[in-house]
This record gives structure tokens, C-alpha cells and sequence, in this order.
């Protein structure tokens, strides 16, 4: 029987990933950032979300890619504090797409020996129908599914 995975579906860039629904606390627009000073280039400073200081991290920055095109569209992905060892963190993103249900059979894993794939926690393939007749056609969008928390605390942790 195949189960569904719950996401949220980002972007960085032209590329689409995902992270698990329950790691994302919230989402808000981008708000002014106070800039932390000698803070490592993934940190984009700290704000104050309803009386909370959180620090938010470039997530472009932290995964090594550029920043994206549209800087009017960003959004904060605010986590759950689990997902950052108990601290409040939010993800800047690029633009978030959607929070979608994810057949397993729809997602490849990803080997653990992959370094550059460390942090993947696998690969969401979603068919897209033709837009013109309504028939499904060859083409598939692939969603990068990121494993956040090992992310945060294997580069976080050690930085």
C-alpha cells in the first residue's frame, strides 16, 4: 500500500525542493533582516516575529547557489524549533509554490554515499499533464526533497 508524504514545495533559483510540512512552523512575507555583524555568509541576520527573535539563514547561500532572479517574491519558511535543536530559525526561499501530498512511489531515495547529494533526502517526480489536450505526456517536474535538519545540524553546528 503506498503512503503519502506531506511537503512544501520552494523555490531557489529555477529549481523546485521541498522540505517535510511538519518542520515548517509558518511562512511569511520578507520583512527587514538586522544584519548580525562577523556572522557567517548563510547567516542573513535576525527579526522580530511576533516577539520572538529568529534567526533567519539564506538558504541559497548555505546550499552553495546563487541568489535567485526575483528578490520580490522571497519568503521566510519559519521552522519548528526541533528541526534547528530547539532554536527559532526561518529559511529564506525564493518563493514558495505549494504545500503538496506526495505518492512514495513518486519519490526516488537518494544514496547516502553521494557527497554532493548529502543533504537530498530524495528526488519527487511529478508527471505533468499537457496543457493543451489534457493527456499526460512524457515530461516530468523534479522536486529536490532536502533533508533540513541534517542540513542545519551538520553546517550550522559545525560553522
Amino acid at each position: 500500500m503506498a503512503t503519502t508524504i506531506d511537503v512544501v514545495e520552494f523555490q531557489l533559483g529555477r529549481e523546485h525542493y521541498a522540505l517535510d510540512i511538519q518542520l515548517a512552523r509558518e511562512i511569511v512575507e520578507m520583512m527587514p533582516i538586522t544584519p548580525l555583524p562577523r556572522s557567517p555568509g548563510y547567516i542573513a541576520g535576525i527579526i522580530n516575529l511576533r516577539g520572538e527573535i529568529t534567526n533567519i539563514l539564506n538558504l541559497n547561500a548555505l546550499l552553495g547557489l546563487h541568489d535567485g532572479e526575483n528578490p520580490e517574491n522571497r519568503k521566510i519558511i519559519v521552522l519548528v524549533p526541533e528541526a534547528a535543536g530547539g532554536s527559532n530559525v526561518g529559511i529564506i526561499v525564493d518563493d514558495v509554490s505549494s504545500v503538496r501530498q506526495v505518492n512514495d512511489r513518486d519519490i526516488d531515495t537518494m544514496d547516502d554515499a553521494a557527497s554532493n547529494a548529502a543533504y537530498v533526502k530524495g528526488i519527487i517526480k511529478l508527471g505533468v499533464e499537457d496543457e493543451g489536450d489534457g493527456r499526460e505526456t512524457d515530461r516530468t517536474d523534479l522536486i529536490i526533497w532536502l533533508d533540513i535538519r541534517r542540513l542545519l545540524r551538520e553546517q550550522v553546528a559545525t560553522a
